[in-house]
Protein backbone atom coordinates (compact mmCIF):
# COMPACT_ATOMS: atom_id res chain seq x y z
CA UNK A 1 0.00 0.00 0.00
CA UNK A 2 2.91 2.34 0.77
CA UNK A 3 4.27 1.71 -2.72
CA UNK A 4 0.88 2.75 -4.18
CA UNK A 5 1.09 6.09 -2.39
CA UNK A 6 4.72 6.68 -3.35
CA UNK A 7 4.09 5.73 -7.01
CA UNK A 8 1.03 8.00 -7.14
CA UNK A 9 3.03 10.90 -5.70
CA UNK A 10 5.93 10.39 -8.14
CA UNK A 11 3.63 10.08 -11.17
CA UNK A 12 1.82 13.26 -10.16
CA UNK A 13 5.02 15.25 -9.61
CA UNK A 14 6.35 14.19 -13.02
CA UNK A 15 3.37 15.84 -14.70
CA UNK A 16 3.70 19.22 -12.97
CA UNK A 17 6.32 20.67 -15.37
CA UNK A 18 4.11 19.79 -18.36
CA UNK A 19 1.09 21.36 -16.72
CA UNK A 20 2.99 24.53 -15.84
CA UNK A 21 4.25 24.92 -19.43
CA UNK A 22 0.70 24.35 -20.73
CA UNK A 23 -0.87 26.93 -18.43
CA UNK A 24 1.88 29.45 -19.18
CA UNK A 25 1.06 29.04 -22.87
CA UNK A 26 -2.68 29.36 -22.25
CA UNK A 27 -2.29 32.42 -20.04
CA UNK A 28 0.02 34.04 -22.60
CA UNK A 29 -2.50 33.40 -25.38
CA UNK A 30 -5.35 34.70 -23.23
CA UNK A 31 -3.50 37.97 -22.57
CA UNK A 32 -1.96 38.44 -26.03
CA UNK A 33 -4.38 36.85 -28.50
CA UNK A 34 -5.70 39.33 -31.02
CA UNK A 35 -8.08 38.65 -33.91
CA UNK A 36 -5.13 38.50 -36.28
CA UNK A 37 -3.28 35.99 -34.08
CA UNK A 38 -6.45 33.95 -33.60
CA UNK A 39 -6.76 33.54 -37.38
CA UNK A 40 -3.11 32.44 -37.53
CA UNK A 41 -3.73 29.95 -34.72
CA UNK A 42 -6.74 28.62 -36.60
CA UNK A 43 -4.64 28.02 -39.73
CA UNK A 44 -1.96 26.11 -37.79
CA UNK A 45 -4.67 23.75 -36.49
CA UNK A 46 -4.94 22.15 -39.94
CA UNK A 47 -1.63 20.31 -39.59
CA UNK A 48 -2.19 19.61 -35.90
CA UNK A 49 -2.59 15.81 -36.13
CA UNK A 50 0.92 15.48 -37.58
CA UNK A 51 2.48 17.48 -34.74
CA UNK A 52 0.26 15.70 -32.20
CA UNK A 53 1.16 12.26 -33.49
CA UNK A 54 4.89 12.98 -33.38
CA UNK A 55 4.85 14.60 -29.92
CA UNK A 56 2.72 11.81 -28.50
CA UNK A 57 5.38 9.27 -29.52
CA UNK A 58 7.87 10.74 -27.04
CA UNK A 59 8.20 8.39 -24.02
CA UNK A 60 6.19 10.47 -21.54
CA UNK A 61 2.45 10.71 -20.95
CA UNK A 62 2.84 14.42 -20.08
CA UNK A 63 2.02 15.42 -23.65
CA UNK A 64 -1.39 13.74 -23.46
CA UNK A 65 -2.17 15.83 -20.37
CA UNK A 66 -1.03 18.98 -22.15
CA UNK A 67 -3.17 18.07 -25.17
CA UNK A 68 -6.26 17.59 -23.00
CA UNK A 69 -5.86 21.08 -21.53
CA UNK A 70 -5.16 22.66 -24.92
CA UNK A 71 -8.18 20.98 -26.50
CA UNK A 72 -10.46 22.06 -23.65
CA UNK A 73 -9.42 25.65 -24.44
CA UNK A 74 -9.83 24.98 -28.20
CA UNK A 75 -6.20 25.78 -28.93
CA UNK A 76 -5.92 22.43 -30.74
CA UNK A 77 -8.52 20.39 -32.65
CA UNK A 78 -10.20 17.14 -31.65
CA UNK A 79 -8.18 15.35 -34.33
CA UNK A 80 -4.92 16.63 -32.86
CA UNK A 81 -5.97 15.51 -29.39
CA UNK A 82 -6.86 12.03 -30.66
CA UNK A 83 -3.57 11.83 -32.59
CA UNK A 84 -1.70 12.54 -29.34
CA UNK A 85 -3.76 10.02 -27.36
CA UNK A 86 -3.30 7.23 -29.94
CA UNK A 87 0.45 7.76 -30.37
CA UNK A 88 1.30 8.19 -26.67
CA UNK A 89 3.79 5.51 -25.64
CA UNK A 90 3.73 5.89 -21.85
CA UNK A 91 5.84 3.13 -20.19
CA UNK A 92 6.10 0.81 -23.20
CA UNK A 93 9.40 2.21 -24.46
CA UNK A 94 11.45 2.07 -21.22
CA UNK A 95 10.13 -1.44 -20.45
CA UNK A 96 11.07 -2.77 -23.88
CA UNK A 97 14.50 -1.15 -23.70
CA UNK A 98 15.13 -2.63 -20.24
CA UNK A 99 14.12 -6.06 -21.57
CA UNK A 100 16.51 -5.61 -24.51
CA UNK A 101 13.79 -5.84 -27.13
CA UNK A 102 14.75 -5.38 -30.77
CA UNK A 103 15.26 -1.75 -31.80
CA UNK A 104 13.52 -2.56 -35.09
CA UNK A 105 10.47 -3.84 -33.19
CA UNK A 106 10.41 -0.66 -31.10
CA UNK A 107 10.57 1.56 -34.17
CA UNK A 108 7.84 -0.42 -35.91
CA UNK A 109 5.47 -0.15 -32.92
CA UNK A 110 6.12 3.55 -32.35
CA UNK A 111 5.95 4.34 -36.07
CA UNK A 112 2.72 2.39 -36.45
CA UNK A 113 1.09 4.17 -33.50
CA UNK A 114 2.15 7.56 -34.89
CA UNK A 115 0.79 6.66 -38.33
CA UNK A 116 -2.56 5.48 -36.91
CA UNK A 117 -2.77 8.61 -34.74
CA UNK A 118 -2.12 10.97 -37.65
CA UNK A 119 -4.55 9.22 -40.03
CA UNK A 120 -7.37 8.98 -37.48
CA UNK A 121 -6.67 12.56 -36.39
CA UNK A 122 -7.13 13.93 -39.91
CA UNK A 123 -10.26 11.82 -40.46
CA UNK A 124 -11.80 13.09 -37.20
CA UNK A 125 -10.99 16.71 -38.05
CA UNK A 126 -12.58 16.26 -41.47
CA UNK A 127 -15.77 14.75 -40.02
CA UNK A 128 -15.89 17.19 -37.11
CA UNK A 129 -15.54 20.19 -39.41
CA UNK A 130 -18.40 19.02 -41.64
CA UNK A 131 -20.78 18.47 -38.74
CA UNK A 132 -19.89 21.46 -36.60
CA UNK A 133 -18.81 25.02 -37.22
CA UNK A 134 -15.25 25.75 -36.19
CA UNK A 135 -15.17 26.96 -32.61
CA UNK A 136 -13.23 30.00 -31.54
CA UNK A 137 -10.51 29.73 -28.98
CA UNK A 138 -12.01 30.34 -25.54
CA UNK A 139 -9.08 30.18 -23.15
CA UNK A 140 -10.79 32.59 -20.74
CA UNK A 141 -13.28 29.86 -19.85
CA UNK A 142 -10.44 28.05 -18.09
CA UNK A 143 -10.50 30.66 -15.33
CA UNK A 144 -14.28 30.68 -15.19
CA UNK A 145 -14.29 26.90 -14.84
CA UNK A 146 -11.82 26.97 -11.92
CA UNK A 147 -13.45 30.05 -10.29
CA UNK A 148 -10.13 31.84 -9.92
CA UNK A 149 -9.15 35.50 -10.11
CA UNK A 150 -6.37 35.13 -12.69
CA UNK A 151 -6.88 38.47 -14.40
CA UNK A 152 -5.37 40.19 -11.35
CA UNK A 153 -2.56 37.67 -10.77
CA UNK A 154 -0.44 37.99 -13.90
CA UNK A 155 0.61 35.21 -16.25
CA UNK A 156 3.11 33.38 -14.03
CA UNK A 157 1.14 33.39 -10.76
CA UNK A 158 -2.06 32.42 -12.57
CA UNK A 159 -0.24 29.51 -14.24
CA UNK A 160 1.10 28.29 -10.90
CA UNK A 161 -2.40 28.45 -9.40
CA UNK A 162 -3.89 26.38 -12.22
CA UNK A 163 -0.98 23.91 -12.08
CA UNK A 164 -1.44 23.34 -8.35
CA UNK A 165 -5.22 22.96 -8.71
CA UNK A 166 -4.93 20.37 -11.47
CA UNK A 167 -1.90 18.80 -9.76
CA UNK A 168 -3.95 18.16 -6.63
CA UNK A 169 -6.71 16.59 -8.72
CA UNK A 170 -4.15 14.33 -10.46
CA UNK A 171 -2.58 13.30 -7.13
CA UNK A 172 -5.93 12.27 -5.63
CA UNK A 173 -6.94 10.44 -8.82
CA UNK A 174 -3.57 8.68 -9.04
CA UNK A 175 -3.75 7.50 -5.44
CA UNK A 176 -7.28 6.16 -5.87
CA UNK A 177 -6.40 4.37 -9.14
CA UNK A 178 -3.25 2.83 -7.64
CA UNK A 179 -5.19 1.59 -4.61
CA UNK A 180 -7.88 0.01 -6.84
CA UNK A 181 -5.23 -1.71 -8.99
CA UNK A 182 -3.45 -2.89 -5.82
CA UNK A 183 -6.71 -4.42 -4.53
CA UNK A 184 -7.54 -6.10 -7.86
CA UNK A 185 -3.95 -7.16 -8.53
CA UNK A 186 -1.95 -6.67 -11.73
CA UNK A 187 -1.76 -10.45 -12.22
CA UNK A 188 -5.55 -10.71 -12.20
CA UNK A 189 -5.79 -7.91 -14.77
CA UNK A 190 -3.21 -9.63 -16.94
CA UNK A 191 -5.00 -12.99 -16.77
CA UNK A 192 -7.97 -11.45 -18.59
CA UNK A 193 -5.83 -11.23 -21.73
CA UNK A 194 -4.67 -14.85 -21.71
CA UNK A 195 -7.87 -16.28 -23.21
CA UNK A 196 -7.44 -16.73 -26.94
CA UNK A 197 -10.62 -15.16 -28.31
CA UNK A 198 -11.84 -11.93 -29.87
CA UNK A 199 -12.83 -10.51 -26.47
CA UNK A 200 -9.15 -10.11 -25.57
CA UNK A 201 -8.90 -7.12 -27.95
CA UNK A 202 -11.76 -5.41 -26.12
CA UNK A 203 -10.12 -6.28 -22.79
CA UNK A 204 -6.69 -5.04 -23.92
CA UNK A 205 -8.14 -1.72 -25.08
CA UNK A 206 -9.99 -1.38 -21.77
CA UNK A 207 -6.85 -2.09 -19.73
CA UNK A 208 -4.95 0.42 -21.87
CA UNK A 209 -7.47 3.09 -20.86
CA UNK A 210 -6.48 2.81 -17.18
CA UNK A 211 -5.32 6.41 -16.57
CA UNK A 212 -1.83 5.65 -15.30
CA UNK A 213 1.12 3.54 -16.42
CA UNK A 214 -0.22 0.22 -15.03
CA UNK A 215 -2.10 -0.67 -18.22
CA UNK A 216 0.85 -0.28 -20.59
CA UNK A 217 3.16 -2.07 -18.13
CA UNK A 218 0.87 -5.13 -17.92
CA UNK A 219 0.29 -5.34 -21.68
CA UNK A 220 3.94 -4.81 -22.64
CA UNK A 221 5.23 -7.39 -20.17
CA UNK A 222 2.68 -9.98 -21.34
CA UNK A 223 3.71 -9.41 -24.95
CA UNK A 224 7.42 -9.70 -24.16
CA UNK A 225 6.64 -12.99 -22.38
CA UNK A 226 4.91 -14.12 -25.62
CA UNK A 227 1.59 -14.59 -23.82
CA UNK A 228 -0.43 -12.21 -26.02
CA UNK A 229 -0.36 -11.32 -29.71
CA UNK A 230 1.01 -8.18 -31.38
CA UNK A 231 -2.62 -7.22 -32.07
CA UNK A 232 -3.47 -7.41 -28.36
CA UNK A 233 -0.39 -5.32 -27.62
CA UNK A 234 -1.40 -2.62 -30.11
CA UNK A 235 -5.01 -2.61 -28.85
CA UNK A 236 -3.75 -1.77 -25.39
CA UNK A 237 -1.00 0.65 -26.40
CA UNK A 238 -3.21 2.68 -28.74
CA UNK A 239 -5.66 3.43 -25.93
CA UNK A 240 -2.96 4.03 -23.31
CA UNK A 241 -2.92 7.82 -23.07
CA UNK A 242 -1.98 8.02 -19.40
CA UNK A 243 -3.82 10.71 -17.46
CA UNK A 244 -4.85 12.54 -20.64
CA UNK A 245 -8.36 11.05 -20.73
CA UNK A 246 -8.89 11.75 -17.03
CA UNK A 247 -7.85 15.38 -17.45
CA UNK A 248 -10.09 15.72 -20.48
CA UNK A 249 -13.13 14.85 -18.36
CA UNK A 250 -11.92 17.26 -15.69
CA UNK A 251 -11.28 20.28 -17.93
CA UNK A 252 -13.70 19.93 -20.85
CA UNK A 253 -17.28 20.65 -19.78
CA UNK A 254 -18.80 19.10 -22.93
CA UNK A 255 -19.45 15.58 -21.60
CA UNK A 256 -20.93 14.32 -24.88
CA UNK A 257 -17.72 15.36 -26.64
CA UNK A 258 -15.59 13.64 -23.99
CA UNK A 259 -17.52 10.39 -24.34
CA UNK A 260 -17.21 10.57 -28.14
CA UNK A 261 -13.42 10.93 -27.86
CA UNK A 262 -13.22 8.07 -25.36
CA UNK A 263 -15.32 5.84 -27.66
CA UNK A 264 -13.21 6.67 -30.72
CA UNK A 265 -9.97 5.88 -28.89
CA UNK A 266 -11.37 2.63 -27.51
CA UNK A 267 -12.83 1.24 -30.73
CA UNK A 268 -9.83 2.29 -32.83
CA UNK A 269 -7.69 0.25 -30.43
CA UNK A 270 -9.99 -2.77 -30.74
CA UNK A 271 -10.30 -2.64 -34.54
CA UNK A 272 -6.60 -2.02 -35.24
CA UNK A 273 -5.64 -4.93 -32.98
CA UNK A 274 -8.00 -7.32 -34.77
CA UNK A 275 -6.92 -6.14 -38.23
CA UNK A 276 -3.20 -6.45 -37.44
CA UNK A 277 -3.57 -10.05 -36.18
CA UNK A 278 -5.63 -10.97 -39.25
CA UNK A 279 -2.97 -9.61 -41.60
CA UNK A 280 0.18 -10.81 -39.80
Amino acid sequence: MTDCIIDGLIDSLKLLPYLLITFLLLEFLEHKLSKKNEKLLSKTKKGGPIIGGLLGALPQCGFSSMAAELFSSRVITMGTLIAVFLSTSDEMLPIMISEKASILLLLKIIGFKVLVGIIIGFVIDLIYKKNKKEEKTHIHELCEHDHCDCEHDGIFLASIKHTLQIGLFILIANLLINIVIFKIGEDNLGNILLHKNILTYFAASLIGLIPNCAGSVIITELYLAKLITIGNLLSGLLTGSGLGILLLFKTNKNMKENLSILSIIYFVGVLIGIIVDLII
